[in-house]
């Protein structure tokens, strides 16, 4: 689905949060030790990845910002990256990061139903509030940092103080996170790892722009998109879009993360052409054939 118009990203959290009522205090638990994950997998051959990095470089000349993304072909093993410059913001990408916490937190325990709440609403709707109230119930941006290096997200940065949105990452480390909410050797038991995909599968139409677009029709999706007008940019957009698509046999976690467009619908244009060029060079390629 392509949508041209969307409400602007809620200025970044400087007011309490009026999602649902507060639920009662708990005491802390310890975070446990991620299990192991599997190898890294294989890069794409020397002359294949040169030709992508062409493609993607030819489309980036003629577009404003800059961008960046990373792909990880689950079924053959295979992995991709393009870009560079430096960490970009998350904008609401950042709630992923949070619903990983919140979830690694629990040591496999079940949510409060207000927890659930607020996590349905943070991820399908992309509710700012009560992303804000579970910023808060992880720890903060303290919290967040101590569970992505634990885990091994190990070049994220979360915003100071309450500003979530302000999270600095890179598409690779992002690509990370998806991998830890979906992975059966991963640090979540299968029952959260269906929550987080269920969460994710099922945003609001009006969401479900971006790394879709290289789904095709018969394709089947999990995202979770980010927008925000950035101050630090001089109100120009970033735009990014992480998920999983399952297309022609093939499982991809793919994140696109772009700064600096003049409007949001120039991002969105950035953020799916280069997700579909990369995603239709890694399942046609002759060496990511299914084996």
């Amino acid at each position: 689905m392509r949508v041209r118009e969307f409400p602007l990203f809620a200025a970044l959290l400087l007011v309490l949060p009026s999602c649902t009522a507060r639920p009662p205090d708990v005491a802390p638990r310890p975070v446990p030790v991620a299990r192991p994950m599997p190898a890294p997998g294989s890069a794409l051959p020397d002359d294949e990845r040169r030709a992508l990095d062409r493609t993607l470089a030819r489309y980036l000349r003629h577009r404003p910002g800059r961008a960046a993304l990373a792909v990880h072909d689950r079924t053959t093993g295979t992995r991709y990256a393009f870009g560079g410059g430096g960490p970009f913001l998350l904008a609401s990408v950042a709630k992923v990061d949070i619903l990983l916490a919140l979830l690694h937190g629990r040591r496999g325990g079940r949510l409060t139903g207000h927890e659930r709440e607020l996590a349905e609403r943070m991820i399908r709707h992309s509710d700012n509030d009560c992303a804000h109230e579970l910023y808060l119930a992880i720890g903060g941006p303290d919290g967040l940092d101590r569970t992505l290096r634990r885990l091994g997200v190990r070049h994220t940065r979360p915003g100071s103080g309450l500003s979530w949105g302000y999270t600095r990452s890179g598409p690779s480390d992002q690509v990370r996170v998806l991998e830890l909410l979906t992975d059966p050797a991963g640090p979540l038991p299968a029952r959260d790892r269906r929550y987080a995909l269920d969460l994710m599968s099922s945003v609001e139409p009006a969401q479900a722009w971006g790394v879709s677009a290289a789904a095709g029709p018969r394709g089947r999706v999990a995202l979770k998109n980010g927008w925000l007008p950035a101050e630090a940019h001089d109100g120009l957009w970033t735009v990014n879009s992480v998920g999983r698509l399952l297309v022609n046999g093939h499982e991809l976690l793919i994140a696109v993360l772009s700064e600096r467009s003049p409007e949001m619908a120039t991002g969105i244009d950035t953020v799916e052409r280069l997700a579909r060029l990369a995603v239709t060079a890694l399942t046609r390629s002759p060496s990511t054939a299914k084996v």
